[in-house]
């Protein structure tokens, strides 16, 4: 490569073929009146964006079960082991995961997609809402039309299920009666006043407060950055992601509307509709647990997988 003249496209990201990108459609169950979607035109593409976040929300779930149900408790980003992770085997993964492989998927079927970091608010976890964390966080922004959206895939029960213009307060419909937004400040710990990020918001009802749940910037992160990002993230012993299984799955109805979710955290699951829980679970035992990985997820471990819990903080015992 001429360094004074560089023709290598070093900005050029990796892509699907077209038999993994037909693979994934299917798996997602994308209805067949829009799996031609591919070649639609231009304006048709937020529509398709917003259908195939929402079915992916409700196919693959958030998880960290590498970290706790593997025989090396470790979790690549590499793209065809995502895909293989989740086409192949119907997993899920944690932010990076999820964002990295939808990120690629759209960026197969012809998206205008950048990667960005984000830092997850204390609050989130019972800390101080007025904190941030470092960045830990991954979210896709795509360009449609001249119009940048974010979109989240990645951030479980309480992430965006749709994608969200960047445009300040403007209020979105989450699952009913949850609703999302964006807005554009400085966060406290921020000496530079003029630096301002995005803040995603969101809140449970129409007439309570507003929750924020992380900010994000416009500045583009390379696949190194989340390796990094990824190592501390998945290895770090102060990551809540190595002492506790997390988990969350949307639930999708047959017109693509989605109206709920089931969550797990450790021992305990539960079921919400709109904003109820309608059935909460409490497992006593690794196959109790076993148990609502299948029935509630979809997500069937190997026995190697099974046995891997063995001996650390996160088996259940009883």
């Amino acid at each position: 490569m001429d360094l004074a003249n560089p023709s290598d496209n070093l900005s050029a990201r990796a892509t699907y073929s077209d038999a993994q990108i037909n693979a994934y459609l299917h798996s997602v169950n994308i209805p067949d009146e829009h799996l031609s979607w591919a070649h639609s035109p231009p304006q048709a593409y937020l529509q398709n964006l917003q259908l195939l976040q929402g079915h992916q929300l409700a196919t693959y779930p958030f998880e960290n079960l590498s970290l706790h149900y593997s025989p090396t408790h470790s979790i690549s980003l590499d793209l065809d082991v995502l895909h293989e992770k989740f086409v192949g085997r119907g997993r899920g993964g944690y932010c990076m995961e999820n964002n990295a492989f939808f990120g690629t998927v759209l960026r197969s079927l012809g998206y205008d997609v950048t990667s960005v970091g984000a830092r997850v608010c204390m609050g989130v976890s019972g800390g101080d809402a007025a904190k941030y964390g470092s960045w830990s966080h991954m979210v896709n922004v795509v360009t449609i039309a001249g119009k940048k959206y974010m979109v989240d895939v990645g951030f479980g029960s309480n992430g965006a299920t749709a994608p969200l213009q960047l445009v300040e307060n403007e209020v979105q419909k989450r699952i009913e009666p949850g609703e999302m937004r964006l807005i554009q400040s400085k966060i406290a710990e921020q000496t530079d006043a003029n630096q301002r990020l995005w803040i995603y918001q969101i809140r449970h009802t129409p007439d309570s407060d507003w929750e924020p749940t992380y900010c994000f910037t416009e500045t583009e992160f390379l696949p190194q950055d989340y390796e990094l990002m990824n190592f501390w993230t998945s290895q770090n012993r102060r990551s809540f992601f190595t002492y506790s299984i997390l988990m969350a799955m949307m639930l999708i109805s047959e017109d693509s509307k989605l109206v709920g979710a089931v969550t797990m955290k450790d021992a305990e699951a539960k079921m919400r509709i709109g904003g109820e829980v309608v059935e909460t679970r409490v497992c006593k035992s690794e196959q109790q647990r076993l148990q609502v990985f299948k029935e509630w997820f979809g997500i069937h471990l190997t026995p190697e997988e099974e046995r891997a819990i063995r001996g650390t903080v996160t088996e259940l015992k009883g």
